[in-house]
């Protein structure tokens, strides 16, 4: 047994400090991104946020709006190669640029995602996603993946320390997805005991990602646009948004009217919600890692967007950054403490 004394911090735990600034308008504010990969063939340019591989998130309607923006999709794995190839029929070059096709680790997995990529050569971006980053068959996953397509972009997760993130981009993945337990539907940290805090996993992984050429993404806890602003400024290149996307026209999950106002179901991919529909109940070896709660109908993801973009844009005119790049240079994070916490969130 060993006991880390070192504090760890997440999102509500830090504000930012600001500075002085020359800019003038948030619309000065460059918030695209440009990035080469280690691994994969050219770079990618757009704005480096994406909305989770969730059912009741990554869905076709939610890539279309999002990708309006620049911004990224992770497409849940549940579509059918048949839905894959009749949606991306009519779409141009440009939109194969803003989704990612996910995919698990079994068998079945690696020849489903064989077929979608086979049917569909101009899709870029495959998501190896598990709960757990840490077993040795996910490494080899990652490996063979890789093998498979040497020139795709690929993300794997979900891990939460620096070790980890250079193992997996050793393996063969360019970008790596930081986070285990901080999403709002993640029951991870309660059943297990295991999670580490969403920003000090950023700022740690970060830098050991940075190091080997590789980049993250920071997978969860993000409730506003200032915790996403937090994750860009404690050092990710991309961060992906589940409960923020939620609740949408563009959302999956079942609406429910209660007492004259409509809901949207919205669950992590390891409730028993989940594994009902797709595998047949929770297995007897196993718990339940998420819940189910029901989002207040929310209108078009188009005001949560702008939200979210207008947010971010605000933090860099706050600290002086012109480009979102330069966010994290720019960055000095003060620590709140236990009672101002309380009161600021």
């Amino acid at each position: 047994m060993h006991i880390e004394a070192d504090i760890k911090l997440g999102f509500k735990d830090v504000l930012f400090r600001p500075k002085r600034s020359t800019l003038s308008s948030r619309s000065a504010v460059d918030i695209n991104r440009t990035f080469i990969f280690k691994h994969a063939k050219g770079d990618w340019t757009g704005v480096p946020i994406i909305a989770a591989n969730m059912d009741t998130v990554g869905t076709f309607e939610m890539a279309e709006a999002l990708a309006k923006h620049g911004m990224l999709t992770a497409l849940h794995k549940h579509y059918s190669e048949q839905q894959w190839n009749d949606w991306l029929a009519d779409k141009g070059d440009d939109f194969f640029q803003r989704i990612m096709v996910s995919t698990g680790v079994s068998q079945n997995d690696f020849e489903k995602l064989g077929r979608i990529l086979g049917d569909n050569p101009k899709l870029r971006f495959i998501c190896i996603d598990v709960a757990n980053g840490y077993q040795q068959s996910f490494v080899d996953f990652v490996r063979k993946v890789r093998a498979q397509y040497p020139d795709h972009v690929i993300v794997a997760g979900n891990v939460v320390t620096g070790e980890m993130v250079e193992e997996l981009i050793i393996s063969g993945a360019d970008i790596v997805k930081v986070g285990i337990g901080p999403g709002s539907v993640c029951t991870t940290r309660v059943k297990t005991g295991v999670g580490y805090p969403q920003l000090s996993a950023v700022i740690e992984c970060a830098d050991a990602a940075h190091g080997l050429g590789g980049q993250i993404i920071s997978d969860g806890g993000c409730s506003c646009a200032g915790d996403v602003s937090k994750a860009f400024g404690g050092g990710t290149d991309f961060v992906m948004i589940g409960g923020m996307f939620a609740g949408h026209d563009q959302s999956g999950g079942e609406v429910v009217e209660k007492d004259g106002k409509q809901f949207r179901a919205f669950y992590g991919m390891s409730s028993a919600t989940a594994m009902d529909k797709y595998a047949g109940g929770v297995a007897n070896y196993r718990a339940s890692e998420g819940k189910t709660v029901m989002v207040p109908y929310r209108g078009d993801v188009e005001f949560t967007v702008q939200d979210i973009l207008g947010g971010v844009r605000s933090t860099c005119t706050y600290v002086g950054a012109s480009k979102l790049k330069e966010l994290s240079r720019r960055t000095t994070f003060i620590r709140v403490q236990e009672q101002e916490n309380r009161i600021f969130n």
